[in-house]
């Protein structure tokens, strides 16, 4: 789905949802005004924000004002979350940029994510529903959080399984496009049953989204860190266990894995073994299913132009290559 299409239909509205971020982020210390504008400048694609505008008008009630704020928090959210992300996995680059840690160091990076974190909470405060607001993002907040720890955890035992991996992705990626659609549906005032459809478009979207990311390290994209980070890191994803999956060799692949620091030579001898073994195909295949449950659960929403867009952004998601 090109931008042009979606600024088409969302574009006053998105206009109107950085317009609340740049004012919900003033401040007058210099170093918080600096680094603010140079990470706006940054903010990428704004799919969340993006993501729950459109299914405030999929649901039936149009975007409302809670609609912006609420996207508006949600883009908060996920920054605060990427500038300690940022810090934990030792990045130097996002999205071809020089992240904030590598910069000016951890410390002011931690501190500007607990920032955008406070001015998350504070808008929160302000929308229609607070306590039900307040809710979600605590939980969504709860998710990234045990996400992050449990991937390090999993990365140092080199054990990860397909149900480590399938948590590891709803907390650290799909809860937060699952709020999205939530946020949708809430602010719009949907039923039970449109509210329970967007969030399972939400989840499987998600999912769907981090598993494509995850081939795209293996293949090559353009995802905003650098191709083949997660074998460094340690990190077992899709592609590889789907290679691990009763080969003879699983044992002996995760110790090529687990002794990656000493040993990086072995990243490229893994990386031919997934390309070489099926891994790529047998991660495609689960893209795939989370794409059909997604437009699958469209079908509850009314028939419209922006179910359509739904269903073309799940459609997009398994070939994007960015």
């Amino acid at each position: 789905m090109s931008h042009s299409a979606l600024n088409g239909i969302l574009g006053k509205d998105i206009e109107a949802v950085r317009g609340i971020i740049c004012d919900r982020l003033s401040s007058d210390v210099s170093m918080l005004e600096g680094l603010n504008h140079d990470l706006l400048g940054n903010s990428g694609k704004m799919a969340r924000p993006r993501l729950c505008l459109m299914l405030s008008r999929a649901c039936g009630g149009g975007v409302t004002e809670d609609t912006r704020k609420l996207s508006a928090a949600l883009e908060l959210l996920h920054n605060a979350s990427l500038l300690h992300d940022d810090v934990a996995d030792g990045s130097d680059t996002r999205r071809g940029i020089p992240t904030v840690s590598s910069l000016y160091g951890p410390v002011p990076s931690v501190l500007m994510g607990d920032f955008w974190l406070s001015r998350t909470l504070s808008l929160l405060l302000e929308t229609a529903d607070p306590e039900w607001a307040l809710r979600a993002f605590a939980k969504t907040l709860n998710d990234l959080s045990e996400g992050e720890l449990f991937q390090q955890e999993k990365a140092f035992t080199c054990d990860t399984s397909e149900s480590d991996y399938e948590r590891i992705i709803y907390c650290k990626t799909a809860s937060l496009f699952e709020l999205s659609a939530s946020c949708g549906a809430k602010s719009s005032a949907a039923d039970k049953d449109l509210s329970e459809a967007a969030a399972c478009y939400g989840k499987s979207l998600g999912m769907a989204f981090q598993i494509r990311d995850d081939i795209l390290d293996y293949i090559g994209g353009d995802t905003g860190k650098p191709s083949g980070l997660d074998l460094k890191e340690k990190k077992i994803t899709l592609p590889l266990l789907g290679v691990l999956k009763g080969s003879p060799r699983g044992n002996e692949i995760r110790r090529m894995v687990s002794s990656l620091g000493e040993n990086p030579d072995c990243a490229g001898e893994i990386r031919t073994m997934v390309l070489a073994g099926g891994g790529v195909e047998y991660a495609m295949e689960r893209v795939r299913r989370y794409t059909r449950d997604a437009i699958e659960a469209l079908h509850v929403l009314p028939v419209s132009h922006e179910r359509d867009f739904l269903e073309e952004m799940a459609r997009v998601n398994e070939y994007r290559t960015r």
